[in-house]
């Protein structure tokens, strides 16, 4: 048999005689699995197999699926045995067998013990067959749970005798055998002498002679129920099996009972008996007693129970409890493996020595017989790398693992870390007495006694005592003098330092500090810092043991006083963390810093420990805060309160008790009013609803209600069910409309008539706000219930076919609508009208199908036949917005004003748009918040607009202040140059719009249907042409620029002096602005590192013989924005029309915009960009139209040459003398994180920098015109931030990424937070194949929006779903090509098989300077785009690499 025999010998008793099979999946395939696969094929009984997923509520599952007879399986962890716990409660009076296949410890499954009225536990494979078929007689008859623990390892020589298949059901259903009436004291009389009569008289004497205990009765009588069971299973076995089996010496001086697997019952050892139970509960005190022979006056239990917490193990105290009127000695140990008889004598030998602590037997699984130096997770680096970037040498880890090679394991234990620093500390205090003892010595130099005084005075300064020491060190050595003083100060040298000491407590390799260590620690009154780590990730915080939470222990120092404490998260606030561990090295006394570090393995991502503390802090379980008792000495507050969530709601309540209880005390008859009026506001309001209803009830008498719902991300679902709700209430049907999850799945029952319409979102997903209500129908529907029994309903889909092109993803084209229509059947439902789908890809997109289906509607209501004279309401539309917001205002100004809610409204948030304001919500954290029943986590990005993207140290300061203040304590580098915060709340977005107006920076037309910001190239090394082309970037934005007063009316609190008599006037934009977006880019040939042919209007500079500007080719149309699916959408690279000066520049700009705000596409926003304005009229017959407002022809193209669209790297030196760093800052996220701090660093150099700041379009950033005096400041502060290093590979230099998740609300997969970790792994490709250096431009977007550029890259990615992206090949290197679809849909593995071929095969068969973009297509990858419209042809691949759908 193999090591798991006694896996599929249980597996196989519980498919044969259940009707319920669950068993919990592992990572790998397990033999459970493995054998129900083939019991399904060759069987002919077939119960229900449900899995449950890896990590997945077992528990829940079992209750949802009650039967005659439930079986589960599963090897035992903590995690599944703190999921069951919590439903033994249900299950215990349920006929379910819990199977539990453990490995070596019983401590997890010993915890159900007792939860559940029976527990068994075999050793061997056998016993573990024949429990089974005992467990799931029992639970059958009995209805109670039984718990049967076994070993998942067997000897491999061990052998089963299995029952036979028809003999198995028949045994489980036979009827149930008689019991006699259990006795009225209690004890229990044996029904056969199988059990009692072999424990009682097998070792030569009577128990009649003993005091017996007295039993509890409902112990008893399941313990009969038991043993009756115990009979019918051994008569058809034919095996005996006993509750308690005995073995060894009849007269025993010493009983030791063996709870666990083990060789050495079967020892002859003189006057020891050896007890296996079979049965742990229940164990009435007369068994128990029954097996101890009256010669015995010792008692050992040994389980094998090597993590159990508790002091006294399980069955220690059952034991303790049934012999007590007797004169014996019970005691408790761990039994290990491979027990010897030489082990069981020392063990007896301790025992008649008097010894009394917990015994230990055998070999400790895990346990090292010799010390090595514990491994430390990567993670937790994070903390241990701030530790020592803050403290440097000063920093001393009492516990740190590399003293165990050389002190052993113990070296980690905070007890003993604890009795290190306190040797310290008094070595120190010895010191600080010599040190005044030799100051005293007149023999002593005057330069040593004035380093001796010094030091005295400053030895508690981290610097001036280590300064001082080093040289008091030197000079002693130097004395001729030997005196005891002064060798005793040489050997406590070491000390003079003021060190900064810290005991961590890690999960992986310092297992919680516990509760005496912490308070030994803060009981102690020493100077000593206390890092305490919980790794336990926000999602699994149920499967963590409630007694044992880190969080508590900050609650418990805070109650002693005088110890400093902080609860801290690296990766939510790391300035926070900063100032936390300096505040704890400075406070005199014990600090305790509480860590969090949410990971669930060393393999996971930075990005996943990410959102699983957004989701802790955001939610409450992870507070951040810092408690300084010293403060409250000096009058000031010691508790400071950091977590930005928490800090928002309390705000927000106090704020309404404010407001109300001013309101209260102002006006005291308000008060009055708000109460005794309540009660006839209320009245009055039921009367009027009253009357409305009886009016609406008239009204429709004749016509079926009908409600409507809907599931939509995007809102076309949205607008589709809105479309149908106008319709039928034409048709005189009374219809409401909610969404998927505002309906809860009770009040579905109660309704008759329902429309249903869904979205599909990412791979086959039901959107946003149906989720809930999906998840509710599903678990109904595995309960097989028939809820529905009054539902008429019909289910209206909308997908795209070809959103995932390949054959096996082929199913999750409108998904969510097919399992709806599947479900209201299956739960009753009647459907009225056939399933309609609209598909993407028909001529109409989902028109098509959607025309079909809702004709079937007004039929199956009986109003096919209604004749709808009036006109269907126009529905809303951004055009109709703009036209009606008074020139951009809206109600934004009262909308500000609403503290009811974080957000703005709907028609609102496309006006702030113009404004330089986008409203977003944390999705990390949006179904935690949906879960609380709160609003999203609402707030706002702010983007500036500043043109040319070049900006003063004073402005970068104010920059940076205001993210610290208003924003996320980041900020961002944009792909247009500028500056962008996140994580703005509502009531932080007028501060801080102020607060950059005063900087000399604005916001407006940052975003919104205008001219945007306008960029132009960097080029350091010529700085006489970068100032003529900034002044020219700064000209055309501002000749653009809107004019409506409204941005300075909301946000600057400037009213029109003339009031209502002046009206707003837009001469450019009219009324309507335009119909989307316009992008303006100037570049300066060779540099491209604008991508001046992804811009709507692109301007490319032409340089004179003589190195003047002589003026701009000019190049319209790009543009990038697609929608995955829809063909009518397309990328395109701008195209040049002409040359025009200089000083006509911000005409033509004027122009060109203007003949798009007059002929672009307002009636569909996704045809309404430059591109398909020029591409639907023709190139020749726009730039007539630009040139006929010109009234002049533009002059033919110049030559010009581009060679690169990357930033030029490192320094470099102008025409003028003046120098320029470009520095690298991966997708631009300006922040402070461990070993790359350069918030922080940039801040220090916007202090003494006297230049500028150049930020670039590829999101890097160039410290620019630094004089020669001010170079080597410059230079020092990047070394010591570290923003020196350029050390990255080529492809980590090229790459670029959006922003996406969180914050984006149009994301569709990672972006930012995820390109580091593929450049990761595809720079080991690189490497491998020499290519370290090279150039090859890679970029990546959430959604196919294209704010990253990415169909102009060499190789991209377009976020589909989480995980997944389209990738894309064959674009330009510098930016004049468009790339291509290669793969319409890859994953990580995916792209790393396809890219590790790939290049290896560039870097042998390239040309010399070929690009990799250009030799995809040369080498047949890839097809050449040569103009947008033809984005789409051939994509998929050329020739053996092609893929077509």
């Amino acid at each position: 048999m193999s090591l798991q025999a006694a896996v599929p010998a249980v597996a196989r008793i519980g498919y044969l005689g259940s009707d319920v099979v669950v068993y919990a999946q592992q990572p790998s395939s397990s033999a459970f699995s493995e054998t129900y696969a083939l019991l399904s094929k060759g069987s002919s009984h077939s119960p229900r197999v449900i899995p449950v997923p890896y990590g997945g509520d077992a528990g829940s599952t079992i209750v949802r699926n009650p039967s005659n007879l439930t079986t589960f399986t599963g090897v035992a962890t903590s995690q599944l045995v703190n999921r069951l716990l919590v439903h033994l409660a249900d299950l215990s009076h349920q006929p379910v067998v819990l199977h539990l296949a453990v490995e070596d410890d019983l401590s997890d499954v010993l915890l159900l013990r007792s939860a559940v009225p029976y527990f068994l536990l075999s050793q061997t494979a056998q016993e573990a067959h024949d429990n089974a078929l005992l467990a799931s007689r029992l639970a059958r008859i009995e209805k109670k749970a039984v718990v049967h623990a076994f070993y998942l390892s067997q000897d491999p020589a061990s052998s089963i005798e299995d029952a036979p298949e028809d003999k198995i059901l028949p045994f489980l259903l036979a009827k149930k055998h008689p019991l006699s009436n259990p006795s009225t004291n209690g004890h229990v009389t044996p029904l056969n002498g199988v059990n009692d009569h072999a424990n009682s008289h097998a070792n030569g004497h009577a128990n009649s002679t003993l005091s017996t205990p007295i039993d509890d009765p409902t112990s008893a009588q399941l313990f009969k129920t038991y043993d009756a069971v115990l009979l019918e299973t051994v008569a058809l076995l034919r095996r005996p099996r006993r509750a308690l089996s005995s073995s060894g010496a009849p007269d025993a001086h010493t009983v030791i009972f063996l709870v666990g697997r083990t060789e050495i019952a079967t020892a002859a050892i003189h006057g020891v008996a050896f007890v296996t139970p079979s049965l742990l509960s229940p164990l009435p005190p007369s068994k128990l007693v029954s097996v101890v022979p009256p010669s015995a006056n010792n008692v050992i239990v040994l389980e094998q129970v090597f993590k159990w917490s508790t002091k006294w193990t399980p069955l220690y105290l059952d034991l303790v409890s049934a012999i007590q009127s007797r004169p014996v000695r019970v005691h408790d140990g761990i039994l290990g493996e491979n027990v010897s008889d030489v082990e069981i004598l020392k063990l007896l030998q301790k025992i008649e020595s008097g010894e009394t602590s917990r015994f230990q037997l055998g070999v400790i699984p895990g346990q090292s017989i010799t010390s090595s130096t514990p491994h430390v997770p990567k993670q937790e680096a994070a903390y241990t790398k701030i530790l020592e970037h803050i403290f440097k040498d000063r920093l001393e880890i009492a516990n740190s693992p590399t003293l165990v090679a050389a002190q052993g394991e113990i070296a980690t234990t905070p007890e003993y870390a604890l009795g290190r620093v306190r040797g310290q500390v008094d070595a120190r205090q010895e010191l600080v007495s010599l040190v005044e003892s030799l100051i005293e010595d007149p023999s002593l130099e005057p330069s040593l006694h004035s380093l001796l005084s010094q030091w005295l005075l400053a030895k508690d300064d981290p610097t001036k005592s280590s300064r001082f020491g080093s040289e008091i060190v030197n000079q002693l050595t130097q004395l001729s003098s030997t005196s005891p003083a002064i060798r005793r100060a040489l050997d406590l040298a070491k000390h003079f330092p003021a060190l900064s000491k810290w005991i961590i407590g890690s999960d992986a390799w310092s297992y919680d500090l516990g509760a005496s260590g912490l308070h030994h620690a803060i009981a102690s009154g020493l100077d000593i810092n206390i890092l305490i780590l919980d790794t336990l990730p926000y999602s699994s915080r149920t499967s963590g043991d409630p007694q044992r939470r880190k969080q508590d222990v900050g609650l418990y120092a805070m109650n002693h006083g005088d110890v400093y404490v902080a609860s801290v998260a690296v990766f939510s606030s790391y300035a926070q963390v900063l100032q936390a561990l300096v505040e704890a090295d400075k406070f005199k006394g014990p600090s305790v810093v509480l860590a969090y570090l949410p990971y669930s393995s060393e393999s996971s991502q930075a990005l996943e420990v990410l959102k699983e503390t957004k989701l802790a802090v955001d939610a409450g379980y992870w507070p951040l805060y810092r408690w300084d008792p010293s403060k409250d000495a000096k009058g000031e507050e010691p508790f400071s309160l950091d977590s930005d969530a928490i800090k928002n709601d309390l705000r927000q309540f106090l704020d309404r008790q404010n407001h109300l209880s001013q309101l209260t005390r102002s006006t005291p008859a308000i008060a009055a009013e708000l109460v005794s009026n309540l009660g006839d506001t209320i009245r009055e309001a039921r009367k009027k609803r009253a009357q409305q209803s009886y009016n609406d009830l008239l009204s429709n008498l004749d016509a079926p209600p009908l409600l409507v719902l809907y599931a939509s991300d995007g809102g076309a679902a949205e607008k589709k069910a809105k479309g149908l709700v106008n319709r039928a209430k034409a048709r005189g049907l009374p219809t409401t409309i909610a969404t998927f999850d505002a309906l809860t799945f009770e009040g579905l029952k109660d309704e008759e008539h329902v429309v249903l319409v869904t979205s599909t979102a990412g791979q086959g997903e039901p959107p946003q706000n149906g989720r809930n209500f999906f998840k509710a129908l599903n678990a109904a529907a595995l309960r097989e219930e028939k809820v529905f029994s009054n539902l008429k309903f019909s289910v209206f889909g909308m997908g795209d076919s070809h959103y995932w092109p390949r054959a096996e993803d082929a199913h999750y084209y409108n998904k969510p609508a097919k399992e709806l229509d599947a479900r209201l059947e299956k739960l009753g439902g009647e459907r009225v009208a056939d399933l309609g789908l609209g598909d993407d890809q028909d001529a109409d997109g989902s028109e098509t199908g959607y025309k079909i289906w809702e004709p079937k509607i007004w039929k199956a209501l009986g109003v096919d036949s209604v004749e709808v004279t009036e006109a269907e309401p126009e529905p809303i539309t951004n055009e109709h917005i703009k036209a009606a917001s008074g020139f951009l205002r809206g109600t934004i100004a009262e909308g500000l004003e609403d503290a009811s809610t974080g957000a703005l409204a709907a028609s609102d948030t496309q006006l702030t748009k113009f404004h330089g304001i986008y409203q977003q919500d944390d999705r990390d954290i949006r179904d935690e918040r949906e879960a609380q029943g709160v609003e999203p986590a609402y707030s706002f990005m702010i983007r500036v607009r500043m043109p040319g993207g070049v900006c003063t140290p004073s402005q970068w300061l104010d920059m940076d202040q205001i993210a610290d203040e208003h924003g996320n304590g980041t900020f961002k580098i944009t792909t247009r140059a500028t500056f962008q915060f996140h994580g703005v709340i509502k009531r932080h977005l007028k501060p801080a719009i102020q607060d950059i107006n005063r900087a000399l920076l604005d916001t407006l037309a940052a975003c919104g249907d205008v001219n945007r910001n306008v960029i132009c190239s960097s080029i350091p090394t010529l700085s006489k042409l970068h100032r003529q082309v900034f002044e020219f970037s700064k000209e055309v934005s501002e000749h653009l620029i809107p004019q409506t007063s409204a941005y300075h009316e909301i946000w600057l609190g400037k009213k029109l002096v003339a009031g209502e008599a002046v009206k707003d006037f837009e001469p450019i934009y009219g009324e309507f602005y335009l119909p989307r977006k316009f992008k303006v880019a100037v570049a300066v040939p060779p540099t491209n590192d604008v991508d001046v042919f992804a811009n709507d209007l692109g301007f490319i500079a032409i340089v004179g013989p003589n190195g003047e500007l002589e003026g701009f080719n000019v190049s319209i149309g790009g543009g990038m924005g697609v929608t995955h699916g829809n063909k009518k959408t397309y990328p395109r690279a701008g195209s040049v029309i002409g040359f025009c000066t200089v000083e006509q520049g911000k005409y033509v700009a004027e122009k060109v915009m203007i003949v798009q705000r007059d002929n672009g596409n307002r009636a569909d926003r996704k045809n309404a960009r430059l591109k398909y304005t020029i591409d639907r009229m023709g190139l020749d017959v726009y730039k007539a139209e630009v040139e006929k407002l010109l009234g002049y022809p533009l002059q033919p193209a110049r030559p010009y040459t581009f060679d690169r669209n990357i930033d030029d790297f490192g320094w470099h030196t102008g025409e003028d003398g003046r120098h320029h760093y470009t520095m690298f800052v991966e997708n631009g996220r300006i922040q402070d994180e461990p070993g790359r701090e350069f918030k922080a660093g940039l801040k220090e150099i916007a202090k003494i920098h006297k230049g500028t700041f150049r930020l670039t379009a590829n999101q890097h950033l160039l410290i620019s015109d630094i004089p020669n005096e001010e170079l080597p400041r410059i230079k020092s502060l990047l070394a010591k931030y570290r923003m020196d290093n350029l050390e990255f590979s080529g492809l980590r230099l090229s790459s670029s990424a959006c922003v996406a998740f969180p914050t984006c609300g149009l994301a569709m997969a990672e972006s930012e937070r995820y390109l580091p970790i593929l450049i990761d792994k595809v720079e080991k490709i690189v490497e491998e194949a020499g290519l370290r250096h090279d150039s090859i431009v890679m970029r990546m977007t959430g959604c196919p929006n294209g704010c990253a550029r990415p169909y102009l890259a060499e190789v991209a990615f377009v976020g589909k779903a989480p995980g997944s992206y389209a990738m894309l090949l064959g674009g330009g290197y510098y930016g004049q090509r468009l790339n291509k679809i290669y793969r319409e849909s890859v994953t990580e593995p995916e792209i790393l098989s396809i890219l590790t071929p790939m290049i290896k095969r560039y870097a042998l068969e390239r040309k010399e300077g070929e690009r990799f973009g250009d030799w995809t297509i040369r080498a047949g990858y890839i097809a050449p785009t040569t103009e947008g419209r033809l984005w789409y042809d051939r994509m998929g691949g050329e020739g053996e690499h092609r893929i077509v759908a």
